[in-house]
């Protein structure tokens, strides 16, 4: 009965003549003509009538193994067509190339082991075959999408190849950029870490390889926030990708993969930008080799950028006066707000641990200005006040007039930022026990309630409180 239903299939396309044309031209003088234009490399190739009769042999079966869920024994009778129609008429169908690559896959997982590379040499050509008769679709070029799809297969069912694989992978992504598929960047890094592992590139591709995935999966992460399924996908590979990368992640590692290089070549600006980009992702800013790549990318390109990495590389060595030289500079040539509060910010606790308190609260505030957040700029602000309360006063009134300053920082500290409540309510509690009683109140002629300034560097205007 199947043999049957072909054969009418066959039977209807030559009766007459063909009747099947993607344009629907139905006469004979049309079907000449196609036959005069397949002569040069047509649609259907030199001969047309044995071309359509393939593809539509081939499809029938095709829709029969379907039909079938894909277990059926149709595909062995739709290859023998389908192979006709791949090589006498290849532009006949892009639909063919998809077919093709769903019966070659099911041909390899039942292949003995011995034949799989010939099912995955079949799987190639026919991937590469369709990006020569079928290079774009609309306007977009397919050849990075497709070296994706092919890379991936490769890596899937041929791991051993995966340095043929990496080659179609890397030039994918280098077409695709941030249009890549997520499945062509987590392969791409695992076919990278397995030729490192092959001998066949150094420790350092793991690296250069992370951080430019990181950079396309991030940009992606962002691109879809609003996409939660898509989104997912992209959390999932940066999942994937972090985990594979971890035994490389070290801080030892990480500077023994780039100390030589270096060493070697420590005049590259795209190599030490690498270098203290990857560094301070992993945290590893305390090493030599941060410093060293810091310092020198620093003289070779003074950006803001590298004049703050500078900086917080002395914070961090507790070089305070240094690092503020470098900060200061950045401030200054920085317009995007939070990279300026940031900075002031960091300014301002410089300034405090050199106990130069009048400064530090310069630089707090205009901090505040930008970004009124950072409810740990007014802890720092109450804390200096706090400590300097026993000289902003001569008495033991005013000596403690600094507390209630204090006390109204912590207050604003807990209005901007909820999550450090329990700290400022803490502070609030410590510093409100030494307010001057109500009997010291009195005695220097004021009244809770009114407000009081201060006459220290500190300047405030605040409410007179008594201690509870």
């Amino acid at each position: 009965m199947k043999n049957f239903k072909i054969l009418l299939v066959v039977l209807a396309l030559l009766a007459g003549g063909i009747n099947v044309f993607a344009n629907g031209v139905t006469s004979r003088n049309s079907m000449i003509s196609i036959d005069n234009n397949s002569q040069g490399g047509g649609k259907y190739g030199a001969d047309s009538v044995a071309c359509i009769t393939n593809l539509s042999l081939y499809q029938e079966y095709f829709k029969q193994w379907k039909s079938t869920d894909y277990t059926g024994n149709a595909v062995l009778d739709a290859l023998v067509p389908w192979r006709k129609v791949f090589f006498s008429c290849p532009k006949a169908s892009q639909n063919m190339y998809l077919d093709g690559l769903k019966m070659m896959n099911y041909k390899f997982e039942k292949a003995p082991d011995n034949q799989k590379d010939a099912y995955m040499d079949t799987i190639k050509m026919v991937y590469l075959q369709r990006l020569e008769n079928f290079p774009t679709k609309g306007t977009q070029n397919m050849k990075g999408e497709i070296y994706g799809r092919l890379g991936v297969d490769m890596m899937t069912l041929t791991p051993d190849r995966c340095e043929e694989a990496y080659g179609f992978l890397k030039e994918s992504i280098a077409l695709e950029q941030d249009n890549a598929s997520v499945s062509s960047l987590v392969y791409y890094f695992r076919a990278t870490i397995k030729k490192v592992k092959n001998g066949k590139a150094e420790e350092s591709s793991v690296v250069d390889t992370y951080d430019e995935l990181s950079s396309l999966i991030e940009s992606n992460i962002e691109k879809n926030a609003n996409n939660p399924k898509v989104l997912a996908q992209w959390q999932n590979a940066q999942g994937s990708i972090e985990s594979t990368f971890e035994p490389y992640a070290t801080c030892d590692a990480l500077v023994g993969i780039y100390a030589k290089k270096f060493a070697d070549n420590n005049s590259d600006i795209s190599l030490l930008k690498k270098i203290t980009k990857i560094l301070k992702k992993k945290k590893c800013t305390s090493s030599e080799l941060f410093f060293g790549a810091t310092e020198k990318l620093y003289q070779l390109e003074p950006t803001p950028s590298s004049a703050i990495l500078m900086g917080k590389m002395l914070i961090e060595k507790e070089k305070y006066t240094e690092a503020s030289k470098y900060l200061e500079e950045a401030v200054g040539m920085l317009e995007t707000p939070k990279e300026k509060a940031d900075v002031l910010s960091d300014l301002a606790k410089i300034y405090y641990k050199l106990n130069q308190f009048s400064k530090s609260r310069s630089y707090a505030r205009q901090s505040l200005e930008l970004n009124p957040t950072d409810g740990m700029l007014y802890i720092m602000i109450g804390d200096m006040y706090a400590a300097s309360a026993s000289e902003c006063g001569g008495n033991e009134f005013s000596s403690k007039a600094a507390y209630w300053a204090a006390v109204d920082k912590y207050v604003q500290a807990r209005n901007a930022d909820s999550s450090i409540a329990e700290l400022a309510n803490s502070r609030i509690a410590t510093y409100s026990k030494y307010f001057p009683t109500t009997e010291t109140i009195f005695f220097h002629d004021h009244k809770e309630g009114d407000s009081y300034s201060l006459d220290c560097w500190i300047g405030e205007t605040t409410t007179i409180r008594a201690a509870k």
